[in-house]
């Protein structure tokens, strides 16, 4: 059963399909979600796009789901990696049962070089993960 969801926007069309599904898995499963963006902790402008960007989030869900959000501080210096460390943090800290993500879908050299936010949650966060492909 899951209680807590959590689910990790970043603005792109999946991280958007991922929302509707987490969605559907809070109202299924009645429970609450909280959505989170992770912002770079060395860019103000970046975490007025996440503030933006949860605003639209919590519109989008309309009613019926109680939902929280949240900006989380990544590291910048640690890049992809920090924004995955941030986000297991903040699931394990709040004592999600789910994680919801939209996943880049890289393929190729690009996915060895920069690998996915998604792949190094894995061994971080103490929760089930839901990739939502592009569709």
């Amino acid at each position: 059963m899951f209680l807590k969801i959590m689910v990790a926007i970043d603005g792109s069309k999946t991280s958007t399909e991922a929302l509707l599904e987490a969605k559907r898995m809070a109202l299924a499963h009645q429970g609450t979600l909280r959505i989170v963006y992770a912002a770079s902790d060395a860019d103000e402008a970046d975490r007025k796009t996440g503030h933006k960007l949860l605003a639209q989030a919590t519109s989008a869900l309309g009613e019926g789901v109680q939902a929280d959000t949240r900006i989380l501080q990544a590291e910048s210096i640690y890049g992809l990696n920090g924004i995955a460390e941030t986000i297991a943090t903040a699931a394990n800290e709040w004592g999600a049962d789910l994680v919801v993500m939209g996943s880049s879908h890289r393929q190729g050299l690009k996915r060895l070089v920069i690998g996915s936010v998604a792949e190094q949650l894995i061994p971080k966060v103490n929760a089930s993960i839901l990739l939502v492909r592009p569709r």
